[in-house]
């Protein structure tokens, strides 16, 4: 459309839609500026409606793990929408979606398909209480398992990005039972809990590992008193390991959620356990648990078309994209005297600012405290890096970087760090003056 820029969609967002934008980070609120209407992608890249290419490091945060609008991805879709898009009725492709995911994470016998990453912690929270007939939540602060009122308390990622620790609208009562601990340290555990909720990469707040042990601890801890173990694998599910994170951390949970890689950039969650705890769920046991577009045969067909192209030797790509992306831009913030932190775990790339890696949602947010943050984000975007517009999230390089997209990224950081030292200088001289 002629005229079309990112002020003026931006503009109409507001009279229509809340902030503009239909999830909170996307009003770069803690970066400032206009947010950048995207008009499309294809691999690493993506293009706003004015035109402009970006190298995109967002990647629908962690869902398009084999890069944008990649033919085998397309092809499902296109070949699944031709027969209907939803039926509201049982697909061959549901059944399918299931058999593979429960092929790959040992221990998880059987899946319920829901519509997005929230709605699966959701009614994995209520299958845990269901199954122990105990009330209490056991989460971790900094952890983001969506915005269900139970688990939003103390969330990170798109809630801290808000300068919020929660939300209006949650009341008392539906967080008493929740129980918020720091990172990294073991709770003292009681017979009234249903459910320990952990990633076990903590990725909503910047990008902070469990430390050497911890998860196997904590897996411990849990079987003392007869609570469940819950990994939400939002994040880390198919993109860490062909296994996720249980084959990686070789840490068995009672319980998994899963979305983003599973549905190839389409809606899409996914919770499941053994057999024995799944039984619970309606229509077999009394824990309700509905969707109209659950098993959405589009989202279906998309996920089983990526979990295709996830061979052994994808992850291998994928680390060594994310090894040398890590270890270029610890390159480049050194040569320019700036102290920073990027850490790796698997395919993941963070960035903290500071000399010490945070270790909990106390120390990450220290660092975001620092304000460096939207200074890289607009330095990297003005030289054609998209980043994501919050100091919380990590970065998703996708097995469509190729080495000359790692090297260009790395030399425009290069460029933004000496800024950063450049203005921290100043600001350091006039302080003094």
């Amino acid at each position: 459309m002629v005229g079309l820029t990112n002020e003026s969609l931006y503009s109409r967002g507001l009279d229509v839609i809340p902030g503009g934008v239909n999830s909170p980070v996307r009003a770069f609120r803690s970066v400032g500026g206009t947010p950048y209407f995207v008009a499309r992608g294809e691999g690493a890249r993506v293009w706003d409606v004015e035109g402009v290419e970006f190298l995109d490091y967002v990647q629908s945060y962690g869902a398009s793990i084999l890069g944008h609008a990649h033919p085998a991805v397309i092809g499902a879709v296109r070949d699944a929408a031709t027969l209907g898009t939803t039926f509201g009725a049982p697909t061959e492709g549901e059944v399918r979606l299931a058999e593979e995911l429960c092929a790959r994470v040992p221990g998880m016998d059987q899946v319920r398909l829901v519509s997005s990453g929230t709605e699966a912690a959701m009614s994995a929270l209520r299958l845990a209480r269901g199954v122990t007939g105990r009330p209490k939540v056991v989460k971790f602060a900094g952890h983001y398992h969506g915005h269900s009122d139970a688990l939003l308390a103390s969330g990170g990622s798109g809630v801290a990005d808000q300068g919020l620790s929660g939300s209006a609208g949650v009341t008392a009562g539906a967080v008493a039972d929740t129980v918020v601990v720091p990172w990294n340290r073991v709770p003292e555990l009681d017979e009234d809990v249903a459910v320990v909720c952990v990633e076990p990469v903590a990725a909503n707040m910047g990008l902070v590992p469990a430390r050497d042990g911890f998860l196997a601890e904590l897996r411990a801890a849990c079987d003392r008193v007869g609570a469940l173990l819950l990994f939400d694998e939002v994040i880390t599910g198919f993109r860490v390991d062909r296994g996720g994170a249980t084959a990686m951390f070789d840490v068995r949970p009672d319980v998994w959620c899963f979305g983003k890689v599973i549905g190839g950039g389409l809606p899409v969650g996914a919770f499941g356990a053994s057999a024995e705890i799944m039984s619970n769920l309606a229509p077999l046991g009394d824990v309700y648990q509905a969707g109209t577009l659950s098993g959405n045969p589009l989202a279906t067909a998309a996920g089983l078309a990526v979990l295709r192209e996830l061979t052994p030797d994808a992850y291998e790509q994928l680390i060594a994209t994310a090894s040398a992306l890590a270890d270029g831009l610890a390159s480049a913030f050194g040569e320019a005297g700036v102290a920073a932190q990027v850490p790796r775990v698997g395919p993941l790339v963070g960035l903290f600012f500071g000399s010490e890696q945070p270790q909990d949602y106390d120390d990450a947010k220290r660092s975001v405290d620092g304000g460096h943050y939207p200074r890289w984000f607009h330095g990297m975007l003005s030289r054609g890096i998209a980043l994501a517009p919050g100091p919380y999230e990590v970065m998703f390089p996708s097995l469509a970087h190729t080495d000359a997209d790692i090297a260009r990224t790395v030399e425009a950081a290069a460029e933004v760090a000496a800024d950063i030292a450049a203005a921290t200088e100043r600001a350091a001289q006039e302080e003094l003056s």
